[in-house]
C-alpha cells in the first residue's frame, strides 16, 4: 500500500439498501478541511452502529465513511491552532454522519472541530472516552451548574449506568465525592458497576413500575438519563427538590409522558444535554474536567479494543443492549 492509499470502512448504498465494507481510498478522497490527522483509534457509540446498519438513515450522502468521533496525530495543517505531531481529539460536529469521519487511517477536518487531548491522556485513552465520556461530563456539569453537590441529600441516579456514557458518569461521580445509584437491567453487571463507585445498583425493573402518583418520596439529588421513555417519566416526581435531570440518551424511547406536578411543585428542571454541536469553550472544559476527575485505572476497566475488521460484530452487540462500556475501535489492526 502507497503512503497515498487509506484503508477505511465505507459506506455504500444500492436503492434503500445500505453496505459496509473495509476499503483502500486515497488521500486525495477525503474532504476539504485545514488539518489533516493520522488517526489512531475511534469508538463504536450507539449512533454509529445504527449508521452502520443502514438504521435511522442519518446518513444521506455516499460513499461515506463513519466514525463520530477519533482521537489521532495531526499530520498536516494550515490551521495556527494545531502543528504537526499535537494530539488530537475530535467529537461530535455531525462527523460520522454528515461529514466522514473516525473509521479511517485519516480524516481531513476542520480546525475549529478538534481539541488536544489532555497531557495525562494517550489517544487511546481519549477514544476510551470519546463521546460517551465527553457528553457524561457535560451532564455533570449542567447538574451542578443548577446546584447539584456533594453535600446534597440523596444519591445521584444514573440510568442505563452499564453503558458507555453511563459508565463513566458513574466513575466520575464517584470520584468527584457523590453516592451513585446505578440503574441497569442486566443483573450480570453490577459488580463491574461496584467496582466503577456506584453506591446501590437499582434494577430497572423497579424504575418501569407503574407509579401510583406523580409525586414520590424525594430521592435524587440528580439523574443522568440514558433511556428515555417510561423511565425518566417515573423519575422525575423522585428528584429532590429544586433538582434536576440532564437526559443524554434514549436507548429506551424517544417518547416521554410527564406529569406537569414535579416541575410546578418541587420547581426539578430537565436539560437535554446536545454533544454534537456544544461550543468549542464547553469542550474544552469538559476535557479539562475529565483529565482531572476520571481515573484512568477505572476507564481501563472501561474500555476494550477491538479492530476495525470486527466492528460489524459489535455494532449488532450495541443495538441489542449486550456491551458493556466503551469499544474503542483501532483503525490500524
Amino acid at each position: 500500500m502507497s503512503k497515498q492509499e487509506i484503508i477505511a470502512m465505507v459506506l455504500e448504498q444500492d436503492n434503500d439498501a445500505v453496505s459496509a465494507k473495509i476499503s483502500t481510498i486515497s488521500e486525495e478522497d477525503l474532504p476539504e478541511g485545514d488539518v489533516t490527522v493520522r488517526i489512531d483509534y475511534s469508538t463504536l457509540n450507539y449512533k454509529d452502529a445504527m449508521i452502520l446498519k443502514g438504521i435511522g438513515k442519518l446518513v444521506r450522502k455516499f460513499p461515506h465513511v463513519p466514525g463520530v468521533d477519533f482521537s489521532g496525530v495531526v499530520e498536516k495543517s494550515s490551521s495556527a491552532k494545531f502543528s504537526e505531531g499535537d494530539r488530537v481529539v475530535l467529537n461530535g460536529w455531525r462527523v460520522g454522519e454528515a461529514h466522514w469521519g473516525g473509521y479511517s487511517q485519516k480524516a481531513r477536518v476542520n480546525s475549529q472541530w478538534l481539541v488536544h487531548v489532555p497531557d495525562n491522556f494517550t489517544t487511546a485513552h481519549a477514544m476510551g472516552i470519546g463521546t460517551a465520556g465527553y457528553t457524561a461530563m457535560l451532564a455533570i456539569s449542567a447538574l451542578e451548574k443548577n446546584g447539584l453537590s456533594v453535600e446534597n441529600e440523596g444519591e445521584v441516579l444514573v440510568t442505563g449506568a452499564a453503558g458507555g456514557v453511563g459508565s463513566i458518569a458513574v466513575a466520575i461521580l464517584s470520584s468527584l465525592g457523590y453516592r451513585v445509584a446505578a440503574s441497569t437491567g442486566r443483573e450480570e453487571v453490577g459488580e463491574y458497576l461496584i467496582d466503577l463507585g456506584a453506591t446501590a445498583i437499582i434494577s430497572r425493573k423497579e424504575l418501569e413500575e407503574e407509579i401510583s402518583s406523580p409525586l414520590s418520596s424525594q430521592r435524587w439529588s440528580g439523574v443522568i438519563d440514558n433511556v428515555g421513555g417510561v423511565i425518566l417519566g417515573n423519575v422525575l416526581g423522585s428528584i429532590n427538590y429544586h433538582g434536576a435531570c440532564a437526559a443524554v440518551g434514549n436507548t429506551n424511547s424517544n417518547t416521554l409522558e410527564i406529569n406537569i406536578l414535579p416541575f410546578l411543585l418541587r420547581g426539578i428542571s430537565i436539560f437535554g444535554i446536545d454533544s454534537v454541536m456544544c461550543p468549542l469553550d464547553k469542550r474544552i472544559d469538559a476535557w479539562k474536567r475529565l483529565s482531572q476527575a476520571l481515573p484512568i485505572e477505572k476507564l481501563a476497566n472501561i474500555m476494550e479494543i477491538q479492530p476495525l475488521s470486527q466492528i460489524m460484530e459489535h455494532a449488532d452487540k450495541i443495538l441489542n443492549g449486550s456491551v458493556r462500556g466503551r469499544v474503542v475501535v483501532d483503525v490500524n489492526s
